[in-house]
């Protein structure tokens, strides 16, 4: 019988966390004889819910913005998946946990001998496009939030300790509660499209994503110390992604088409409160070269985002008050 695997994760309760903890379950529960077996380890403010439980063989009780809480994280751990971030517009409350506490929790990483680290970051550190199927930093970064400007700080440290730095760009799916709520924001402030939809995007369905961390965790794909676009190779129309949301029932329709400075108009005067920053990610090109490291992990990418959202269109209308 194989050692078993320790597997320490960050963010286990969240959107993207949640998925992967359901992935490493999945291994687990098909792993045939021989395979080692998967000890997981969430580190967190407070213990994943009763699924992750089932989920998650131990809990580690700690706080991100604490770098002293961190101390025996790792402690025999074999990988880290770092998947936990600080969402917000506190710059200072974003340092505490994308910067300062990713290079705490890289720094326990080290001290226990952690032999692979992946670390999710964020196309998002790009900034403004358009961008048009550009490689790892084909442009310079020019993140421009709060959250965005730490995070690709956040990458520093977990570069220098050997991480897989991973940058998706949109991620949909059941537990998503910013790109498709904006979205509805969006149409309910402008009724109608934005410039026919046109803008090309980098998106991946969040099971997709857990999927290629999965595969990385148990050792596939590149070396450490790289960065890599991780969303569906293959990039969706804006209309194309909300026209299959108005299909299933996820948004309402609406009819007509107006430029971006009419949409940007609209959204003032309705006081939406998604901001023209973040509307310009959907109505704009944002398509960033995902195709090498699903090669690089021997991960077939799936179908795509839209083909997953039949599945998780109930969820959405539920959480939007549409069920």
């Amino acid at each position: 019988m194989a050692e078993p695997q320790t597997l320490v994760i960050t963010g286990a309760t969240g959107f993207i966390g949640s998925a992967v903890l359901a992935e490493l379950a999945r291994i687990r529960d098909e792993a045939g004889p021989g395979a080692p077996r998967l000890i997981v380890r969430a580190v967190g403010r407070r213990a994943p819910g009763a699924d992750g439980r089932a989920r998650a063989d131990e809990w580690f009780p700690a706080d991100l913005s604490d770098p002293g809480s961190l101390r025996g994280s790792c402690e025999g751990a074999d990988v880290l998946l770092h998947l936990a971030s600080r969402i917000g517009s506190d710059e200072g409350e974003c340092a505490a946990v994308n910067v300062g506490g990713a290079a705490a929790l890289m720094e326990e990483a080290g001290r226990a001998g952690v032999r692979r680290i992946v670390h999710l970051s964020t196309s998002a550190v790009y900034g403004r496009g358009p961008h048009r199927g550009i490689a790892v930093d084909g442009v310079v970064p020019a993140p421009q939030s709060p959250a965005s400007r730490t995070r690709l700080a956040g990458e520093v440290p977990a570069l220098a300790a050997g991480a897989v730095v991973l940058r998706p760009g949109l991620v949909i799916g059941a537990g998503d509660r910013w790109l498709v709520p904006a979205l509805e924001q969006l149409l309910d402030a402008t009724g109608a499209l934005w410039e026919g939809g046109r803008a090309l995007l980098s998106v991946v369905a969040v099971r997709d994503l857990a999927r290629l961390i999965g595969r990385l965790a148990l050792g596939a794909g590149p070396a450490g110390g790289t960065v890599w676009h991780a969303s569906h190779p293959v990039p969706v129309r804006a209309a194309e992604l909300v026209g299959a949301l108005i299909e299933r029932g996820v948004l309402a329709p609406v009819d007509g088409d107006l430029s971006e400075a009419e949409c940007l108009e609209r959204m003032a005067a309705a006081g939406c409160r998604v901001g023209p920053s973040q509307f310009k990610l959907v109505a704009q090109d944002h398509w960033y070269d995902s195709a090498p490291i699903w090669d690089a992990a021997g991960c077939a990418p799936g179908p795509g985002a839209l083909a997953c959202l039949e599945g998780d269109a109930g969820w959405y209308r539920e959480y939007l008050g549409r069920g």
